[in-house]
């Protein structure tokens, strides 16, 4: 057994209540504390968790800059996870803080979740079982995903997942990346094409790219003027990527025709007029929750602990 004697804090909810996560972060650093409580960890509340520890594994707390400045002792934070826009990495680098990181890990969860979307907003299924329990027992007309072209905003490991599960239906895929992988564009007869052309043209679009100040708010009244009566916008990324305000007025004029989200700006939400909206499909941020991600996910963060380095060695293009 390897044992170290630096303490370890756990605060994504999810890992602390793995038992077989536990008992290998425990095999390894046997002064781990868990956030047993099941709280959601924030301000004071969170500093006060970490306080003492030498590493973290954190999932969706917010560590900025008057956060770690309060946590000197802390050398490494391990991430459950792969979306990094609630860490401060250029804080991190200048306190001399190391991350411990493992992109795609996710990948197949994510992109399962966003196929799924896919098939029940073309089939209408929320809108069909709204109205069984309504009373209103008739045949709903949808449209079938094979053969659709499909818009994918940002192709990196989740995007390239997407691809590969697109292939049976048959599908035409539009690609929008500030990274240009030609190769892998080449080798399943993807086009390349600006952001703009990909909305005009895609009866489905979907989001793979980070949070950060390029990409906050990149869909929004413009974007939605530009997208097909009939089209579909799928966001499994992050909330922010998406005005959710201009998405409802877009909703509400048919443009876009439908949208299903696992994330949202503010979660949980608080304002429920979007999510109300029959054209609407909401899910509460499960695009990791399946067993086999919860695991790659927990074993990727413990290995984190040992293999952190400082945070702007990593390259963050795309999830």
């Amino acid at each position: 057994m390897n044992q170290s004697p630096c303490k370890v804090a756990v605060t994504s909810r999810t890992f602390s209540k793995h038992e077989r996560l536990r008992k290998e972060l425990l095999n390894k650093y046997p002064e781990t504390d868990f956030n047993d409580s099941g709280e959601s960890l924030s301000g004071q509340r969170l500093v006060g968790f970490l306080s003492g520890h030498t590493k973290a594994i954190t999932a969706l707390e917010t560590l900025d800059d008057s956060i770690l400045n309060q946590l000197p002792e802390l050398e490494v934070v391990s991430k459950y996870g792969v979306g990094l826009d609630m860490i401060d990495l250029s804080a991190m680098s200048v306190m001399g803080k190391k991350l411990g990181w493992t992109s795609g890990v996710n990948r197949r969860s994510v992109s399962e979740l966003v196929l799924s979307f896919m098939i029940s907003s073309l089939r209408k299924l929320p809108y069909c079982q709204k109205e069984i329990l309504a009373g209103r027992y008739r045949q709903i007309r949808g449209r079938e995903l094979s053969g659709r072209t499909v818009g994918i905003i940002g192709c990196g490991n989740i995007g390239k997942d997407l691809v590969k599960m697109l292939k049976p239906f048959n599908c035409t895929i539009l690609v929008y990346d500030i990274v240009d992988y030609a190769e892998f564009y080449q080798r399943h007869n993807i086009l390349a094409v600006s952001k703009e052309a990909l909305l005009n043209r895609a009866e489905l679009v979907t989001l793979h790219v980070p949070l950060d100040d390029s990409t906050r708010g990149m869909i929004g009244k413009e974007e939605f003027k530009m997208m097909k009566p009939e089209s579909v916008l799928i966001n499994a990324a992050r909330g922010n990527l998406v005005d959710e305000k201009a998405l409802l007025e877009g909703l509400k004029a048919g443009q876009p025709g439908m949208a299903a989200f696992d994330v949202l700006a503010q979660e949980p939400p608080d304002d429920f007029d979007l999510i109300n909206h029959d054209h609407f499909i909401i899910s509460p941020h499960i695009g990791g929750s399946t067993e086999e991600a919860i695991w790659a996910m927990g074993m990727a963060a413990i290995e984190g602990l040992d293999k952190a380095i400082d945070p702007l060695e990593f390259g963050f293009n795309t999830i």
